[in-house]
């Protein structure tokens, strides 16, 4: 029987039955952090009215005071002693993310654990004749001319390339049990331009062997699990299209490149990229499926950001997983030995609707009207919690169970 999901939603007005293919995504509106205060925020060539669909532009006095808030929040985590990561984790969830590279440079090794003063692991002169993967990198590197800015100067591009090919090599040498596969280098690549190639091959490493691994397995079973708990969080979010691709057994293949990816390979904004990486870098390793699922809504990039993280709160994978093992068996995966996203939740009240739904308290009516729709203040916080993706320290990914063997327990310390 179908649990109680979102209020059903009308497929999109572009076409006359909801669809799901597989190619690049439709160019994502900027939010207001990212776009240009010169162009109106709505574009509409009728009159502006007060609407979900056009909110009311900030004014530019507005948008810097809010900017610069964020900024010195930002710097003073950073300053705290020790450094305050929680609140680093929900400044890179919150409307306009991280808001810059240089930010970025000071704020992703935090949320990913690696310690900056360390030197960097170095590469082997051999490294490329010694690789069986170097083939395959160089051909993949070579056709990602469309990864770096426009208008770069060709000597430039191609020294950095050289060194994407030798940050994913080295890595791979330094962990022979992960396995090179196509689109590694579209999440490499960003790391590159955003913090250089000393910082990318520590960052790159912590983020294969946690985030990414299931990727890099010698099969691609996991990563087909994780493509599983697609479906039922579509059925929450927009029951009629979960029912057609259903019935069109369109499977979920289509999504492969965006989750393996990070969605770099089809975004074409650079700035909607490392906006998403901020977003990704602090939430759950399950996160990036989340935000396939809202993909099909005609929605602002942060509110689709925003209706991900939403969609987590409200069916965290611990729900989702009997339906996920339905498809598939379940597997050892990122998701289900992320310890400490399970221990920090047990700390944490559990969200209301939540905890009626387990309890079957709502009535059905109050189940639909509740879901996506009903506000709550201390979702940045939660999404934080639960996103303790890297005090990865000792106690992180330390317990390897699957999803099955630790949904059940979860759900009863997350409602007692």
């Amino acid at each position: 029987m179908r649990k109680s999901r979102a209020s059903p939603r009308p497929p999109p007005a572009t076409s006359a039955e909801p669809t799901a293919r597989a190619g690049p995504l439709p160019e994502l509106r900027p939010s207001l952090c990212t776009r240009d205060p010169k162009i109106p925020l709505c574009t509409r060539t009728h009159k502006l009215k007060k609407s979900h669909h056009c909110p009311v532009p900030e004014t530019p006095v507005d948008f810097n005071a809010k900017r610069k808030k964020k900024v010195a929040e930002i710097h003073q985590a950073l300053n705290s002693d020790p450094t305050d990561v929680a609140a680093l984790r929900r400044m890179a969830i919150s409307e306009g993310g991280l808001l810059t590279d240089e930010i970025r440079c000071q704020v992703w090794p935090k949320l990913l654990n690696v310690n900056t003063d360390e030197p960097p692991p170095m590469s082997r002169k051999d490294l490329r004749d010694m690789s069986k993967d170097y083939q395959q990198v160089l051909l993949d590197v070579r056709r990602s001319l469309r990864r770096f800015p426009p208008g770069m100067p060709d000597e430039q591009r191609e020294g950095l390339q050289e060194e994407l090919i030798d940050i994913i090599l080295l890595v791979l040498d330094r962990n022979p049990q992960l396995h090179y596969y196509q689109g590694y280098h579209d999440i490499v690549v960003t790391f590159l331009l955003v913090v250089g190639e000393r910082l990318a091959t520590s960052l790159v490493e912590k983020l294969s062997t946690h985030h990414l691994r299931d990727f890099m397995d010698p099969t691609m079973d996991n990563t087909k699990h994780i493509l599983n708990y697609l479906m039922p969080i579509i059925d929450q979010v927009n029951p009629e299209l979960h029912d057609f691709m259903q019935s069109a057994e369109v499977g979920t293949i289509f999504a492969l490149s965006w989750l393996i990816t990070w969605f770099g390979h089809v975004l074409l904004d650079f700035r909607h990229v490392v906006r998403l990486y901020d977003f990704f870098l602090a939430c759950h390793p399950l996160m990036p499926i989340y935000f396939a699922a809202v993909i099909p809504q005609d929605l602002p990039y942060e509110t689709l950001i925003s209706r991900a993280g939403d969609l987590f709160v409200q069916f965290p994978p611990s729900e989702l997983a009997r339906e996920a093992a339905a498809q598939q068996e379940a597997e050892r995966t990122a998701a289900s030995t992320f310890k400490d996203f399970e221990l920090a939740s047990t700390q944490q009240r559990p969200d209301m609707v939540l905890r009626q739904r387990f309890r079957g308290l709502l009535r059905p009516e109050a189940r639909t009207k509740d879901v996506l729709t009903k506000p709550r203040t201390n979702r940045f916080v939660k999404l934080a919690v639960m996103g303790l993706t890297v005090a990865l320290g000792a106690a992180a990914l330390a317990v390897v169970k699957s999803a099955l063997e630790w949904a059940p327990k979860f759900q009863l310390q997350l409602f007692p």
